[in-house]
């Protein structure tokens, strides 16, 4: 099966009618509601859609509705079967202090071919293409830096790495330091932070550290379409995670999985900017209900890897 092409102006328009919705609590210093906003706006629209989606990654389990949970389904029920992976608002701190770096996110593939991540950390890491064997979760830092630069035919202090600003990252940022490589620090984003590695405009050269695993499945949806390096490890640190990723069919605990792993088949990803991220401007208001989104599309299909920014304009449907 291959996923028609009407599929993607379908979910650019999923992902700007929710970043249209967020735009409203842009510095309102509520999280919770521009978040709220954003679902509510994603699930009218992809329940318009010909297709049976099941969401494997959400924001949550049933119980935690109105969010779109896992295992919900959603469409009208007059077409084909996809995997459906989504988060309304990346960066729910950026919209509601008002600063750049928020997207509206989803991810689709064929039935099967998303992996379905658990609600835990993963251990990330994420280049541009590079060769079999050079960047692996499993060697230091040293060494990963090591062979990214002499692969770029470079030094590490001409290199860039993003790391999440988080205390747990203390030993790769002074490790790093050590080596004289550039450091872009983000506050949140873990989705666009990886993203940054696809475009050499973008200046960062490995995205690396501990974030969300449900994120790491929708930015290796994406990197998969740009022929990205990425490897990803779950960590389960407690019986309760540990039970879960064997109630999903993980076996070992300890497994890096690849790309081809996490992301198999046909697959669209957009992301919508709501406010200004990754050279996108955030959602501009023309007034009369208008408005103007940039969202970063990607699709991989059997035959060819398409990725784009495009513009959409659209007429307010939520208030």
């Amino acid at each position: 099966m291959t996923i028609e092409k009407k599929y993607i102006d379908q979910l650019i328009n999923v992902t700007s009618q929710a970043a249209v919705a967020s735009f409203f609590l842009i510095g309102k210093k509520d999280k919770t509601a521009a978040d709220q906003a954003a679902v509510d706006a994603m699930r009218t629209e992809l329940n318009q859609i010909d297709m049976i989606g099941e969401i494997v990654i959400g924001e949550g389990t049933l119980d935690e509705a109105p969010m779109l949970y896992n295992g919900e389904i959603l469409g009208n029920k007059n077409g084909p079967n996809f995997d459906i992976a989504v988060d309304p608002v990346e960066g729910t701190n950026f919209v509601a202090n008002n600063l750049p770096g928020a997207l509206s996110v989803i991810a689709i593939a064929e039935k099967g071919n998303l992996f379905k991540a658990p609600e835990t950390y993963m251990e990330k890491i994420a280049t541009t293409k590079a060769e079999k064997g050079l960047i692996d979760l499993d060697y230091s830092i040293k060494k990963n830096i090591t062979n990214l630069a002499d692969f770029k035919n470079t030094s590490p202090s001409n290199l860039t790495a993003c790391v999440l600003d988080r205390p747990r990252h203390k030993k790769i940022i002074d490790e790093l330091s050590a080596l004289k490589v550039k450091i872009k620090l983000i506050t949140d984003g873990d989705v666009a932070g990886a993203l940054l590695v696809t475009n050499a405009k973008y200046g960062i050269d490995i995205f690396l550290g501990i974030g969300g695993g449900p994120e790491g499945v929708l930015a290796a949806a994406a990197l998969d379409a740009f022929d990205c390096h990425f490897q990803g490890r779950f960590i389960f640190d407690n019986e309760k995670d540990i039970q879960e990723a064997k109630s999903n069919g993980i076996e070992d605990l300890n497994k890096k999985y690849e790309l081809i792993e996490i992301v198999k088949g046909e697959s669209i990803f957009c992301a919508t900017a709501i406010t200004d991220t990754m050279n996108m401007k955030g959602v501009i208001s023309e007034g009369n209900s208008s408005f103007v989104t940039e969202t970063l599309v990607t699709h991989k299909s059997l035959n060819n890897k398409y990725f784009d920014i495009k513009k959409n304009k659209l007429l307010l449907k939520h208030k």
